[in-house]
């Protein structure tokens, strides 16, 4: 499997979180673009961890929404500073205006992004991604119309159409039924596929599918007599052999390793 692992998109380095007490604790990663031959598809990392590990608060500093007691998060190819705003974000909660329509929530995304094509051509795209995306017949739904799962997609095409290459989406796979979440990862895998540089961060505790859909995942949890979450282990699934395989569950390696990550988390 040819692939290089070229420009750095993410370095998080020596974040730390307190408030009464210590949260995260010297949170240090690198995400790189991976570039495989005749293949455009961007970047899947997962954070997991298990509830109440601190992973909220690092998707909150990932997306440049609060600042780490110490450390830095840069993104882009210029690795500046993370900015509030110019990271998507994928909330548990789905973050649509109810009372505009689903298009009408799809044309708003586009009105901020660097976006210059006409109405016409911002119509089009938003009719492709739904078809797409199985949104088709309801883009002229309110939110509050919806399943769980279509605000979900909504809601993350709605992040795509903003332009953003970095998306952070918070435990994407809580409360679905085995049927929508292989639904929501065929969502994910579509979005890496539309630009190379597209980088998807699922942070969650859901460590099957999270693995499944990776191809590096980093693992959140707390080191013996130390407070605070860190980073205690990388995984890197390409170089496993576990990566970009739609039917990597039913391989006996990779269910190994989905049980010997749950027992250390």
């Amino acid at each position: 499997m040819k692939y290089s692992k070229n420009e750095l998109l993410i370095e998080v380095q020596g974040v730390s979180l307190s408030y009464d007490k210590q949260i995260l604790r010297d949170i240090n990663f690198r995400i790189h673009n991976i570039v495989r031959p005749d293949v455009n598809q961007g970047q899947v990392i997962s954070l997991i961890g298990r509830s109440g590990i601190g992973k909220t608060q690092l998707f909150k500093i990932l997306a440049g929404l609060i600042q780490p007691g110490s450390g830095t998060v840069k993104v882009g190819l210029d690795q500046h500073p993370v900015v509030a705003g110019e990271v998507g974000i994928v909330a548990q909660n789905y973050i649509l205006f109810n009372h505009r329509t689903v298009h009408d929530n799809l044309r708003l995304a586009m009105k901020h992004s660097s976006n210059t094509q006409n109405d016409k051509e911002k119509d089009a795209l938003i009719n492709e991604y739904a078809e797409k995306f199985d949104l088709a017949e309801h883009l002229k739904k309110y939110p509050m119309q919806l399943s769980g799962g279509q605000r979900q997609r909504a809601s993350i095409i709605q992040q795509v159409l903003t332009g953003n290459r970095f998306i952070l989406l918070d435990e994407p796979f809580s409360g679905l039924d085995a049927l929508m979440i292989d639904r929501v990862m065929e969502l994910l895998l579509g979005i890496s596929t539309l630009h190379e540089l597209n980088t998807l961060v699922i942070i969650s505790h859901d460590v099957e599918n999270s693995l499944a859909i990776s191809d590096t995942a980093f693992i959140l949890a707390r080191e013996k007599d130390k407070e605070g979450a860190t980073i205690t282990e990388t995984l890197d699934l390409i170089e496993l052999g576990l990566a970009w395989n739609p039917n990597i569950r039913e391989n006996q390696v990779f269910q190994t390793l989905v049980s010997q990550i749950k027992h250390k988390i």
